[in-house]
C-alpha cells in the first residue's frame, strides 16, 4: 500500500503495519476502531499473514485448570513468557468441551456430553466451527468414533487451510483392538472427511504422547509409548511411517529416561529427562534423520520437582514445563528458572494433565 501523502507527521503505512503486527490480539482489534485507515491496514490479507508469521514465534502454554471433584468447574489459563498470565474461556462455543489438540492458534475440541462431536475454534478471535460428523451411523464401541486414540490438528497459515485427524484402532465390544488403524481426516477446504485403514499393530500411547502432537513438514507426529520411534502421518500422501530415534538418546530398553516430543522453531524436537539432566535434541535434517543435541540443562535446583514435571512447549531460548501445581519457564540464555503460574487448591487435577502448547494468531476458522 502507498503511504498517505497528506498531513505532516503521519507515519508511513509500512511503519504502522510493523507496529500493529506486534500488538496483542485484543489490542489489535481495538485499534481497528481508531480510524478507517487503521481498519483497512489491519484487515488486509497481507497484514494477516505478517501478523501470524510474527505471532507464531511466541510460543505459550495453555492450561485447563479443573477441579478434580467436578469436570464442569474449569478455567483456561494462558501463560506467556513475554506478557505473563491471562485467563479466558471457551464459552463462545456453546458446549462443554475439552481441548484435544492445538496448532498455530487453533484448538480442536471434543464435546464432553456428545461423543463424536468435534469443534475447531480460535480462542483469540472467538470464532468456531462445528465439524460435520465423520459418519452418519450412531456412535458404537468402535475406535476412533467415540473417543479417538489420536487427535491431530494441522493449521497451514500460508494456505489458510486446516485439517483434523481422528485415528484409532478398530475394536469390537468385548474384544481387544484389531491391528487396523482407522484414520479420518477432515479438510477445511472441502468441508468433508476422508477415511482410510492402515494395517499395523497397536503402538501404545501415554496421555502425554497423545497431547503432544507436532505439525512439521506437512505431517503430524506422535511419540510412541516405547520411546524408540515417532509415528508420522504424511497428510499429503495419507501414509503412516516411523522416525526412529538414534541410539545416542538412550531411549527405551528400560533406560528410565522420559522423552517428550515438542517443536522448536519449525523443527521436531525431543526433550529427554534423565535423573537431574534435561537434554534438548532437534531434528536438524528431516530427510536424513540427523538429530543434534543443542542443550544440556542441570535440574539440580528443582530436584524435588523432577519426577512430576513435564516439558510442554519451547521457544527459541526458553522451555515451559508443567508440574502438579506449577508452570515453570527455563531461560536458556540466562540459565534462570522462573515460576510463571501456580495453583493453591489441592483438589485441582495436575496442570500437566491438560497443558498444551499454544500460539495466538488471527487465523480465520470459517471462510466467507
Amino acid at each position: 500500500m502507498d503511504p498517505p501523502q497528506s498531513n505532516y507527521g503521519y507515519f508511513a503505512d509500512e511503519i504502522i503495519l510493523e507496529i500493529l503486527a506486534r500488538l496483542p490480539i485484543k489490542s489489535l482489534f481495538r485499534t481497528k476502531c481508531v480510524c478507517k485507515l487503521w481498519y483497512k491496514l489491519a484487515s488486509h490479507q497481507s497484514f494477516t499473514l505478517a501478523y501470524n508469521e510474527l505471532s507464531v514465534k511466541n510460543v505459550m502454554v495453555l492450561v485447563e485448570v479443573t477441579e478434580s471433584s467436578t469436570e464442569s468447574a474449569s478455567s483456561l489459563i494462558l501463560i506467556d513468557n513475554k506478557r505473563g498470565v491471562s485467563e479466558f474461556s471457551l464459552d463462545f462455543v456453546k458446549d462443554r468441551v475439552k481441548i484435544r489438540a492445538s496448532c498455530n492458534g487453533l484448538l480442536c475440541c471434543s464435546s464432553v456430553p456428545d461423543k463424536g462431536v468435534y469443534y475447531v475454534c480460535n480462542p483469540m478471535t472467538k470464532e468456531f466451527k462445528l465439524l460435520p460428523r465423520s459418519r452418519e451411523r450412531p456412535v458404537t464401541r468402535f475406535y476412533p468414533d467415540g473417543e479417538a486414540t489420536l487427535v491431530g490438528l494441522c493449521c497451514d497459515l500460508l494456505s489458510n487451510r486446516y485439517n483434523v485427524v481422528l485415528a484409532g484402532y478398530h475394536r469390537m465390544f468385548g474384544h481387544r483392538p484389531e491391528g487396523k488403524l482407522i484414520c479420518s481426516v477432515f479438510d477445511s477446504e472441502s468441508n468433508k472427511w476422508r477415511k482410510y485403514v492402515y494395517d499395523q499393530d497397536d503402538h501404545g500411547f501415554t496421555h502425554m504422547n497423545r497431547n503432544q502432537v507436532v505439525f512439521v513438514n506437512g505431517s503430524l507426529h506422535w511419540m510412541t509409548q516405547s520411546f524408540t520411534y515417532i509415528l508420522v502421518l504424511d497428510l499429503k500422501l495419507d501414509v503412516w511411517r516411523r522416525i526412529v530415534l538414534p541410539d545416542e538418546m538412550g531411549c527405551g530398553n528400560g533406560s528410565g529416561n522420559r522423552v517428550y516430543l515438542l517443536e522448536s522453531e519449525g523443527k521436531l524436537s525431543v526433550i529427554q529427562i534423565c535423573s537431574v539432566w534435561m537434554n534438548v535434541w532437534v531434528l536438524e535434517d528431516y530427510e536424513d534423520g540427523k538429530w543434534d543435541l543443542i542443550d544440556r540443562v542441570s535440574l539440580r535446583c528443582i530436584r524435588g520437582m523432577v519426577p512430576g514435571i513435564f516439558p510442554i512447549s519451547q521457544g527459541g531460548d526458553y522451555v515451559f514445563l508443567a508440574g502438579h501445581k506449577q508452570v515453570l519457564v527455563y531461560q536458556r540464555k540466562t540459565r534462570i528458572w522462573k515460576e510463571m503460574y501456580s495453583v493453591k487448591n489441592n483438589s485441582t487435577m495436575p496442570l500437566w494433565f491438560s497443558a498444551h502448547s499454544f500460539r495466538g494468531t488471527i487465523f480465520k476458522v470459517c471462510y466467507d
